[in-house]
């Protein structure tokens, strides 16, 4: 995103000469640093900024501050991110400080950044106040769902100042509840009487009488926008006094006045420029003279500056400027029919300087905003394909929203770009058509040969060879959606056959759909082949991060085949490639971390499998995709499992199942399957049997391999009640067993085929030692090259004995001797409880029992020895990882998951 970053926004805006001291402002802000928000709300022209940029120069240092100027482009969440994490960036630097572990906006969903802002600052030392000025410019749900978890979650060295016009939609009612909020409002904004004879009279030297001073301060209400106008107004007027009793009526009275003093008292040159420039966010001299076709607009703006024509520098050089949006928005409503109709040719020399520069965001919103369609097109069809892959969809979505369809239409590479955009954010419906109109316009092209046909453009000449491919590409997907797998197959395979052998993405892009759709067929050897091309296509495609997410399903792919020691080399090998970024921790990293537990849990060697569970929970939010939550428990139960933690096993699988989220790949081992051989393997076959009505499978069912995993669990269930009080012959289950074992082999899934052969060894035991060997010696032939041991050692006494008589016969008696040295007691259970991902420090314990005292906050730093800053650190931590908001509730918690009395031990 550092391409997309307007530095300007930045800076601390600075404070002109002669702003005068208003202390009670400056504490009552400062009060504002004790809760997480300190919110600054009135309407426009109140001095919200000027505000808080004279608080954060009054104060002794203290910390860092990060200050973000937002505007209208930051309504796209990547954008905001990006621009929040880069004011944290240069706070910190600004101190000395290493830079914050935060990953890149554009490599992350949308919903997990604010998660690993908050993860980075819990690590920051010191403590750092957030500006965001302007508040009210951003209108998407998504970003307010995002500040609003960053509130929620702030570690208790960050505080949050917000700018706005308008209160925003964010918990404000519960942050005032929780006394985490201070509030400014427009009342305590407004000028009081001494502070109006200050501005008035030292600052501005007007030299009024204290009834002048009096009536003015009536009429604006302490305004001091409305102060800064009439100011202006009375420069070198002699009827001062006159002025004052005319100055009154209505705020729309008032502003349509000012207007007409302050703008028509300006020379013509200036009051043309103003008006030819009022529509720019940012002003910068050579950006003015394109607009305007003229020069010395540097100059002009530092008269401007001189003259406090309400123009706000936005860097330390002043070589960018805003204007007051109060004055910006007065200068508009002084543009006539004709001045508008110039205003779009100036919007388009706008647009031409940014193109020129490459700063194409902006380009495309100045031509939109002119109406300048076809430029418009044309410049989002050069950019589309690069933003895509910065995941700045939402943006392009916004555009095509201004864009006239016909503009689309006749552009076939434009179009193609659109489609993908559709496909990515998950809107289908029109989707065909739209490919249907690609597919002719190309048609078209192809047919003129070596001339564009006429009512046909292309902008990106580059990317028109890739259209046939891309329409195949997106026709897969909409298959896939639809539930047509045949289709979707033959769609991609048509991608294969047009892209270039140098079109990495989208070869790797429809080799990942037939992964998807082999994989589905249970056709595992090809669903293999194909993910290895989409995760290395992906690599040589730059697309690092998208990798992981394929390595993840290779690594599941090469679990249901048998093939433990290749799975453990892709997970190995994704983590290598993240840990060779130069950019924070990838999204996916820690859903490596989990599958690499898994496989070395099934190896029985759980102290690591436990380690890569800690790393994958202690990488946050901002390095997991949304369906680590879910497979990380389902990792952690059955480690508790086999640590012989059966009550933590059951309470996280609890958790898994209400978590779990779908995603692309297929779902052939449901959670609640997992669930219920949790509970089989712990007697509790009552609650497993629920199960099996819920999942509505049965013992005469056909196999198929996307309930393959459902069914051998309803085996276990079936084999575990023919066996209950060992009584039983586990005959219900043989059937069954053996027709999923037949379909495994068909399929070629050892893994599948080493745990049913097991279960036919268990379920054969009642009716004859040999019958039980046989089927226990191909789960050991298989089995032995991979290092399994879990699917053995977890089947219990039963099984100890099989392979004791496998030793005695010799068959394969070196592997079976390692399996029965893995029966052993269980081992200690974790320190952490089954309903917290990440365990509580030794500290934050110490810290922890002292809450459930008498003790107050500054009592209990010094009774621990460490400063008060930390404490809340802790404090806060504590509440995070227990899910509470208050002392009273950590304690309560801390009681019921009996970590107190852990503690105390």
């Amino acid at each position: 995103m550092s391409g997309s970053l307007i530095a300007t926004k930045l800076f601390v805006p600075k404070l002109r000469a002669g702003v005068i001291d208003r202390g009670r402002l400056n504490e009552r802000l400062q009060r504002g640093g004790t809760a997480r928000l300190t919110l600054v709300s009135a309407p426009a022209g109140f001095g919200k900024t000027t505000a808080v940029v004279a608080w954060l120069q009054s104060r002794p240092p203290a910390g860092a501050v990060a200050w973000l100027s937002l505007d209208g482009t930051d309504n796209q969440p990547t954008v905001f991110w990006a621009h929040v994490i880069a004011a944290f960036q240069d706070a910190v630097a600004r101190v000395g400080a290493p830079p914050l572990d935060i990953p890149e906006p554009s490599e992350q969903p949308d919903n997990v950044v604010p998660g690993a802002i908050v993860n980075a600052l819990a690590a920051l030392p010191g403590s750092l106040e957030l500006v965001l000025d302007d508040y009210h410019v951003i209108e998407q749900p998504e970003v307010h769902s995002g500040v609003t978890f960053l509130l929620e979650h702030l570690p208790p060295n960050i505080h949050v100042v917000m700018t706005t016009r308008a209160d925003p939609p964010l918990p404000l009612a519960r942050l005032r509840a929780q006394r985490e909020l201070v509030e400014i409002r427009a009342a305590d904004l407004r000028f009081t009487a001494d502070e109006i004879t200050a501005y008035l009279n030292d600052v501005t030297g007007l030299g009024l009488s204290a009834a002048d001073v009096a009536a003015l301060g009536d009429r604006t209400e302490g305004w001091i926008a409305a102060l800064q106008l009439a100011a202006l107004s009375m420069e070198g007027r002699e009827d001062v006094a006159g002025f004052i009793a005319e100055f009154a009526g209505t705020d729309r009275y008032v502003f349509d006045y000012l207007v007409e003093e302050v703008l028509q008292r300006q020379p013509e040159t200036v009051r043309e420029f103003l008006l030819e420039t009022c529509f720019l966010d940012r002003l910068s001299g050579p950006l003015c003279d394109a607009v305007t076709g003229r020069s010395g607009s540097r100059e002009t703006l530092d008269v401007l500056y001189r003259a406090n024509l309400f123009l706000v520098p936005l860097d330390e050089r002043c070589e960018w400027y805003r204007y007051h949006h109060l004055f910006a928005d007065v200068l508009e409503t002084q543009l006539d029919a004709a001045a508008r109709d110039r205003l779009r040719a100036l919007r388009r020399r706008a647009s031409d300087w940014y193109e020129v520069r490459g700063e194409r965001t902006e380009a495309v919103r100045h031509a939109l905003a002119a109406e300048d369609f076809e430029r418009a097109a044309e410049l989002i069809e050069l950019a589309i394909f690069g933003m895509q892959r910065m995941r700045q969809e939402l943006t392009i979505r916004t555009w095509m929203g201004t864009l006239p369809d016909a503009a689309v239409r006749r552009r076939p590479v434009l179009g193609i770009g659109l489609a993908g955009v559709l496909a990515s954010v998950g809107e289908f419906e029109g989707l065909e058509e739209r490919l249907r109109e690609v597919e002719r316009g190309f048609a078209a092209i192809t047919a003129a040969g070596d001339t564009m046909p006429e009512g046909i453009a292309v902008a990106d000449l580059a990317q028109l060879p890739r259209v046939p491919g891309l329409v195949e590409l997106y026709r897969a997907a909409l298959s896939q959606v639809r539930g047509d797998m045949a289709a979707g197959v033959r769609h991609a395979e048509r991608v294969l056959e047009l892209a270039s052998t140098d079109d990495h993405l989208a070869r790797a892009a429809a080799a990942s759909l037939l992964g998807i759709a082999y994989w589905s067929e249970g056709k595992l050897e090809l669903a293999r082949a194909r993910w290895t091309e989409g995760r290395d296509g992906l690599m040589r495609a730059g697309h690092v991060a998208d990798t992981l997410g394929a390595s993840i399903a290779l690594g599941d792919i090469n679990l249901a085949l048998g093939r433990l020691r290749e799975a453990a080399h892709i997970f190995e090998y994704a983590l290598e490639v993240s840990a060779a970024q130069r950019s924070p921790v990838l999204r996916g990293t820690a859903d490596i971390h989990t599958g690499l537990a898994l496989v070395l849990r099934e190896q029985n060697d759980l102290e690591a499998a436990r380690r890569h569970l800690l790393a994958s929970a202690e990488l946050g939010e901002g390095a997991r995709l949304p369906q680590n939550p879910y497979r990380w428990r389902v990792a952690d139960a059955l480690l508790r499992q086999d640590e012989g933690d059966l009550d933590g096993a059951r309470a996280v699988i609890e958790t898994a199942v209400r978590m779990y989220a779908a995603d692309m790949f297929p779902n052939v081992r449901p959670v609640a399957a997992t669930r219920a051989r949790i509970l089989v393997a712990q007697g509790r076959l009552d609650e497993a049997a629920r199960w099996r009505r819920d999942a509505g499978v049965g013992p005469d069912d056909a196999p198929s391999f996307m309930r393959e995993y459902e069914h051998i669990t309803l085996a276990r269930l079936l084999l575990a009640e023919d066996l209950k009080g060992g009584g039983g012959t586990g005959a219900r289950a043989l059937p069954l067993l053996r027709r999923l074992l037949e379909a495994a082999q068909v399929g070629r899934r050892n893994g599948s085929i080493i745990e049913l052969s097991i279960l036919l060894a268990l379920a054969s035991r009642p009716a004859g030692i040999e019958e039980a060997l046989k089927h226990l010696a191909r789960a050991l032939s298989l089995a032995a090259p991979e290092g399994y041991v879990r699917t053995f050692v977890d089947e219990g006494p039963s099984m100890e004995a099989l392979l004791k008589a496998v030793v005695k016969r010799q068959i394969d008696a070196e592997y079976a001797n390692r399996l029965l040295a893995a029966f052993g007691p269980a081992q200690p259970k974790p320190r952490m409880h089954p309903e917290l991902i990440e365990a509580l420090s030794e500290r934050e314990l110490d810290v922890l029992r002292l809450l459930g005292s008498d003790l107050g906050g500054p009592e209990i730093a010094r009774e621990l020895a460490i400063s008060e800053n930390t404490m809340r650190t802790h404090t806060k931590n504590i509440y995070e990882k227990l899910g509470v908001n208050s002392r009273r509730a950590a304690v309560s918690r801390a009681e019921e998951l009996q970590l107190m009395t852990r503690r105390k031990a």
